[in-house]
C-alpha cells in the first residue's frame, strides 16, 4: 500500500477527478451518496433499470454541475451485470476509481413457506451481483495500483432478522467477501470496504414503518432517538470513497444510530 497522502486534511476528502460508478442511486440511500459523491467532486455513471423514467438523482447531480452518465441494466440480469463495468468505463473515459454497490432487493416471509424464486431472486441481486461488480472493478483497479469499493451491507450481516433468510444470507455473505476481498487487494493499494446502515426510513423498510408494534418496538431500541435517513450516509459514503481513508481496509462501518452498540 502507498504511504499516506501529504495533502492538508481538508483536502483528503476531495474527490475531485474520481470516477464512481454507483448502482441502486434512483432513490433512497443510493441516491443521496450517489449527491453527496457529486458534490465532493466527482463524476458520477448511475445504474438504472431499463427504460425507468426516473431521472431525479440524475438531474440533481445535473444541477450541481457535475459530469453524470446512465448506464442501463437490470441487476436481476446477471448477464446484463457482467456488461456494465465496461459500459461505465466507456461512458467515463476509461477510468473507474470507486465502485458502490448499493443496489438490493428484500423478500419477506417465513422461512417455512420462502420460496426458492424469492431465495434465489435475493440472492443474484445483494450478493452475486455485487461479487461480478467487485470482480472487474478488481481486475481495472488492482493493476493501477488504485481504487475504492464501498459494499452496502446491512445490520442482517450481523443479525438474523425475521423471516428474512435470503436477505440476512446475502448479507452475511456480502460482509464475508469485503474482507476477502480487502485481504488479497490492500496491498494493491485497492481498499475494499462496507456501509452497514441501521433501520433507515426508505422503502425497502415501508413494511415495518407501516406495522405499529415492530415500528415502536425498533425506534425504543435506537440510542439515538430516531430512525436514519438516507442523507446520514453523505459523510460515511464520501470518507471511504476518498483519500481520508487510505488505511481502512475491510471494516464495516456501522451506521445505525447505536443500534449495534447496545
Amino acid at each position: 500500500m502507498d504511504p499516506p497522502p501529504a495533502v492538508p486534511s481538508p483536502q483528503l476528502f476531495s474527490l475531485a477527478g474520481q470516477n464512481v460508478l454507483i448502482t441502486g442511486a434512483t432513490r433512497g440511500i443510493g441516491a443521496a451518496c450517489a449527491i453527496a459523491l457529486a458534490q465532493a467532486g466527482a463524476s458520477i455513471c448511475l445504474v438504472q433499470r431499463p427504460g425507468s423514467a426516473n431521472l431525479e438523482t440524475f438531474n440533481a447531480i445535473t444541477a450541481l454541475g457535475s459530469t453524470v452518465k446512465i448506464i442501463e441494466c437490470d441487476i436481476a440480469d446477471l448477464e446484463s451485470v457482467k456488461t456494465v463495468f465496461d459500459k461505465a468505463l466507456d461512458a467515463l473515459g476509461g477510468e473507474i476509481h470507486v465502485l458502490v454497490n448499493c443496489a438490493g432487493i428484500q423478500r419477506r416471509s417465513p422461512s417455512l413457506s420462502f420460496s426458492e424464486q424469492d431465495w434465489d431472486d435475493v440472492l443474484d441481486v445483494n450478493l452475486k451481483a455485487c461479487w461480478l461488480l467487485c470482480q472487474a472493478a478488481g481486475k481495472h483497479m488492482v493493476p493501477l495500483r488504485r481504487g475504492k469499493i464501498i459494499n452496502f451491507c446491512s445490520l442482517l450481516t450481523f443479525q438474523g432478522g425475521l423471516t428474512v433468510p435470503a436477505y440476512a444470507a446475502a448479507k452475511g455473505a456480502l460482509g464475508q467477501l469485503t474482507k476477502a476481498l480487502s485481504n488479497e487487494w490492500s496491498k494493491e493499494n485497492v481498499q475494499v470496504n462496507g456501509i452497514v446502515p441501521g433501520y433507515i426510513a426508505t422503502d425497502m423498510n415501508e413494511k415495518l414503518l407501516q406495522d405499529p408494534v415492530r415500528l415502536r418496538q425498533i425506534s425504543e431500541r435506537i440510542p439515538a432517538g430516531r430512525w436514519g435517513e438516507p442523507a446520514d450516509f453523505a459523510g460515511p459514503v464520501v470518507f471511504l470513497a476518498s483519500k481520508a481513508s487510505q488505511y481502512v481496509c475491510g471494516e464495516l462501518l456501522v451506521v445505525d444510530g447505536g443500534w449495534m452498540g447496545r
